[in-house]
């Protein structure tokens, strides 16, 4: 599959086996601090850095599948021109209806009883623009995933448009709840990559994704996630913390995922462990308290770990296991969250 993927020019890199996170980085990194741009790993021949080291070359993915032959498939959007819409059917508790649809306001009298994934919030997207559900696209590449979601694959056509990777949760971009995106500064995990929850599995006969659809693409314009900076990015503004909204526990979390995903901007100095130390307590005692999906709120936090610090991910893991752990012994009831 690696190399049916580079064959297409969709750079690919490693996921470490049995899971869908990037593959476990070289002693040299573990021991040194540096950005993926200064990685010397990379001349080398070696993976690193997650998606910061997918390539195209036959001969490196040959060396790199020989060493570990159990190891998934993670593809590097950006670079690909490929726009993922990564479709989520946790069990989780629904926001206020006007976080449903970033930017679009739900009247009263919509009936939204029974809306409780992505599925539902995609779907009611496609309807207030009148276009056909893209979970239903039978012209693109859909992969079913292990957890019961959707990965819906696009080719951007217009590649001098670039757009940023999103999570349906965040309070900043977002397409829609439950709903991410995965463009550039992300991947996407492989069709028949096998982790131990089971197999991201295609959907029909339809194997190649097609052009993303102008409807979607201005949405994705309107929801802020066309990138206007330098590629390289520069130091992010702080953004206030936002307060709790009843029934809503991620616009409480969000602002601390988001300050560990800044860390990515620098390799050292940002107090990475402190934030996302601060992030997994408070995800934990969300939890422990019934405002969060455990495996929802874990995996955001890994996800967010992996982007900042993408050379360390069993130290990122220990870290938030044992803060995680210890937030959900003491249960989280903030004031004004139903």
């Amino acid at each position: 599959m690696a190399r049916w993927l580079a064959g297409r020019r969709w750079p690919v890199h490693p996921l470490a086996p049995g899971r869908k996170t990037p593959a476990a980085n070289c002693e040299q990194c573990r021991v040194r601090s540096h950005e993926p741009s200064g990685c010397p790993c990379h001349a080398r021949g070696l993976w690193c850095h997650g998606f910061h080291c997918a390539t195209t070359e036959l001969a490196r993915i040959d060396a790199w599948w020989s060493q570990e032959p159990r190891a998934g498939v993670g593809v590097s959007c950006g670079p690909a021109h490929l726009v993922v819409l990564d479709v989520d059917a946790h069990t989780a508790q629904v926001p206020d209806r006007n976080r449903l649809l970033p930017g679009i306001q739900i009247p009263e009298q919509v009936d939204l009883a029974g809306l409780a994934s992505g599925f539902d919030t995609l779907a009611l997207l496609a309807a207030y623009r009148q276009q056909p559900n893209p979970a239903e696209d039978e012209t693109t590449l859909r992969v079913r995933t292990p957890s019961g979601g959707l990965h819906i694959w696009y080719i951007n056509p217009a590649p001098a448009v670039r757009y940023r990777s999103s999570t349906g949760s965040s309070p900043r971009t977002a397409l829609a709840w439950q709903v991410d995106v995965r463009a550039h500064g992300g991947y996407i995990v492989a069709p028949t990559t096998r982790t131990t929850a089971g197999v991201y599995t295609p959907l029909g006969a339809v194997r190649d994704p097609a052009p993303l659809p102008a409807w979607l693409a201005a949405e994705l314009a309107r929801t802020g996630h066309v990138i206007t900076e330098s590629p390289i990015p520069g130091p992010r503004p702080r953004v206030p913390a936002r307060l709790p909204r009843a029934g809503s526990a991620q616009v409480l979390l969000q602002p601390l995922i988001e300050t560990v995903r800044e860390c990515a901007v620098h390799a050292e100095g940002t107090g990475f462990t402190e934030k996302l130390n601060r992030a997994a307590y408070t995800a934990g005692g969300l939890a422990g308290a019934g405002h969060l999906n455990q495996a929802e709120a874990r995996q955001e936090l890994a996800e967010a770990a992996h982007y900042a610090r993408p050379r360390q991910i069993r130290r990122n893991e220990t870290i938030i296991e044992a803060a995680f752990s210890a937030g959900a012994r003491r249960p989280f009831h903030p004031k004004g969250l139903a």
